[in-house]
């Protein structure tokens, strides 16, 4: 098992290398890449974008050196030296230019973090592996072809896993499939504040008092499927106070309801209820 996994180490390493050097050759946007990198403090402006294509070079290089069989233990050396370097590089990078994208395996900005420098290790424990391969990646594959593709794909999974400029591509999906299957907005439950106002402001409850308020929200509270937003408001001459009172799980604006409280009587002196069925919650009156 350990020699299968040491022989198509140089298939993972130089998949990566390959794809990280069609971002510094092909890529339209290498030229800002290298200047948003640690390139530029280090080499300067000038020469960054020179040194990104010149490490793209190897890179392309040296993975199409271990992808084509037979691999020499030369190869595996070089790659490990390489890696080496890019984990130097991206330690370097991360103390002197913290500001600085990484410039790795995407044009897209991406600060160096701890996924990046994990990355960097392990394809240099990939590179020292493979040293101590006997066979080549076409013999392990061709004897147990199960079993090295699921090792192939666990480690590529883990490299992906361990790119941040990637994650656009496999973590934000999950994300907003998770967001989709769970709902975790349902009934309110964490409904921001400022998803609440801008609902009232489209209401035409909100435009119909909309020239007696005198202050943004004051004060708001929860109480079962709704939400109280209250204002400072003016009629007349005389303190009011304009709650509204907001459905956290329906989201069109009709369905906002305001009344207007004389702060002095605690009496209401306007109630619009627009759309909303007579069945609903008595709005109470809060103190502001």
């Amino acid at each position: 098992m350990v020699d299968m996994l040491a022989a198509l180490q140089p298939l993972v390493v130089g998949a990566v290398l390959i794809w990280s050097a069609r971002v510094k050759l092909v890529s339209r946007h290498a030229a800002a890449t290298a200047g948003r990198s640690a390139l530029a403090p280090l080499l300067g402006q000038r020469r960054a974008l020179t040194a990104y294509r010149l490490l793209g070079g190897v890179e392309l290089t040296l993975g199409a050196l271990l992808l084509l069989p037979p691999v020499r233990r030369l190869e595996a050396v070089a790659a490990t030296v390489l890696a080496a370097g890019f984990l130097a590089y991206l330690g370097y990078s991360r103390r002197a230019a913290p500001t600085s994208s990484c410039g790795c395996l995407s044009a897209a900005p991406s600060p160096v973090t701890g996924r990046s420098l994990a990355r960097a290790g392990l394809l240099l424990v990939a590179g020292a592996l493979a040293w101590t391969a006997t066979d080549g990646w076409s013999a392990a594959l061709a004897g147990r072809p199960v079993t090295g593709g699921v090792v192939l794909l666990v480690e590529l999974a883990a490299v992906v896993a361990l790119s941040p400029e990637l994650d656009r591509f496999w973590l934000l999906p999950l994300r907003r499939l998770r967001a989709r299957l769970t709902h975790p907005l349902r009934g309110g439950a964490g409904l921001p504040l400022l998803a609440t106002v801008q609902q009232l402001q489209l209401s035409d409850a909100y435009r119909r008092v909309a020239p007696l308020l005198r202050s943004d929200v004051r004060e708001h509270w929860d109480d079962g499927d709704w939400r109280f937003v209250g204002h400072a408001a003016r009629y007349q001459g005389r303190p009011m106070t304009a709650v509204f009172a907001v459905p956290l799980a329906d989201r069109q604006p009709d369905a906002v309801r305001v009344a207007v409280v004389d702060d002095a009587t605690g009496h209401t002196l306007l109630s619009l209820a627009a759309t909303a069925p007579p069945a609903g919650p008595r709005l109470p009156v809060a103190p502001v």
